[in-house]
């Protein structure tokens, strides 16, 4: 038998497990190979994100102000129903909703996202989603999820053998992603849409202490980021494989197994629940955090910035890049903007604010425990609440898997 038909069999085999929900699943797993599920070779999940130039997000500066305008709506009734809990009431957040309960000094901490596919492997964008919904509670120190809802959109543009071979797998990828985090999926809603789109709902319901208000940076604190940037140079360089006059524009800086590996590290990076980096948030003293995800490195760390109580700055040095994926950014024409800190990432790291001495053993215990580097980045200092990076901060090359 041909080294193709194994590979094919074992796919397979892999994908019949998937479906089953067969915890040995991911011992046998191999990327994702349309043919072994009886699709065309030519399958690309991404294609069902295609929005035709259309913008998928909501301009920061627009979304800004439509928060700012929710939280001047809440009411003084609404306000004075919470007068008697002695615990703040931090309303629409950072990072999640955090609402005081009538009974006994607990909170409801709740946040909720969705996006389109950016890889085109069914199960690990489902993966991906789900450690993208649950970050938003990580980013808070939260570590424990109560329960998990799933929301999920049909693509109208797949065929009835498409659907019933990928819809499976991402729900699959994603109900895996639940369990690895201690929590599972309860419900949720399923509609038909455009596009292929999946994301969830997070809940918990917790003590005061176990969650940490982002607001208390101070002077001489450093910023340590716990995934590296590039995400989304890496899946679009990887898309780019298969459309020659995009390839053209980058093949003089980096190989197809360049893109690859970098392709593969950054779906590893995505789908890596920031759980561990939130549980060692406590143990270290971290005076706030936030995840980057869809305004970048640059546009989350403005926004923490704004939270403060203190008059501070942060001050952003270092950018750990997934390898070859600023070389790529800048073949583009900077498109990217990946080194001003605007390129969207997407289940990004956790960017923390961590008294200096701290910093360092933060990193290491990290590494310890998960097998992956975290990176002390920048700097706190005084300031007006602003963040910015410096004109040629140093490029750390993170090594792409094999």
């Amino acid at each position: 038998m041909s080294y193709s038909s194994n590979v094919a069999q074992d796919s397979l085999a892999a994908a019949q497990l998937e479906m089953a929900g067969n915890p040995n699943a991911l011992a046998l797993r191999r990327p994702f190979d349309p043919v072994a599920h009886d699709l065309e070779a030519s399958f690309r999940l991404t294609r069902f994100a295609d929005l035709k130039g259309r913008s998928c997000k909501v301009p920061q500066d627009v979304l800004g102000k439509l928060v700012e305008s929710l939280q001047q709506d809440y009411s003084q009734q609404e306000q004075d129903q919470f007068m008697h809990v002695a615990i703040p009431r931090i309303g629409i957040g950072l990072d999640c909703s955090v609402t005081p309960l009538r009974h006994g000094g607990l909170c409801l901490v709740q946040t909720t996202d969705f996006f389109y596919p950016l890889v085109d492997d069914p199960y690990m964008m489902g993966k991906i989603a789900c450690a993208n919904v649950l970050s938003d509670l990580y980013a808070m120190g939260v570590t424990e999820c109560d329960n998990m809802l799933m929301l999920l959109g049909v693509s109208t543009k797949m065929t009835e053998k498409e659907r019933d071979v990928v819809i499976p797998l991402i729900m699959r990828g994603f109900k895996d992603s639940a369990l690895e985090a201690g929590t599972s999926v309860t419900g949720g809603q399923t509609v038909i849409n455009p596009w292929c789109t999946i994301g969830g709902v997070a809940t918990t319901i917790c003590q005061p202490n176990e969650y940490i208000v982002p607001d208390n940076a101070v002077m001489g604190d450093v910023l340590v980021l716990t995934k590296p940037l590039g995400t989304q140079v890496a899946v679009n360089a990887h898309q780019w494989l298969d459309q020659p006059e995009r390839w053209n524009r980058i093949k003089l800086v980096v190989s197809e197994e360049d893109v690859r590996k970098a392709y593969h590290r950054a779906m590893d990076s995505m789908s890596r629940l920031n759980r561990i980096a939130a549980r060692l948030m406590h143990k270290y003293n971290a005076h706030g955090s936030t995840d980057v995800t869809g305004f970048g490195l640059l546009g989350h760390a403005q926004n923490l910035a704004s939270h403060q109580k203190n008059e501070v700055s942060f001050v952003i040095h270092n950018l750990p890049v997934i390898a070859k994926m600023a070389a790529v950014a800048k073949a583009c024409g900077n498109m990217f903007q990946l080194l001003q800190g605007h390129a969207p990432e997407t289940s990004g790291g956790l960017l923390i604010c961590l008294p200096r001495e701290q910093a360092a053993a933060y990193c290491k215990d990290i590494e310890k425990q998960e097998g992956y580097q975290a990176w002390i980045i920048g700097i706190v200092e005084k300031g007006n609440r602003t963040a910015r990076i410096i004109d040629k901060p140093r490029v750390i090359e993170v090594p792409a898997k094999d």
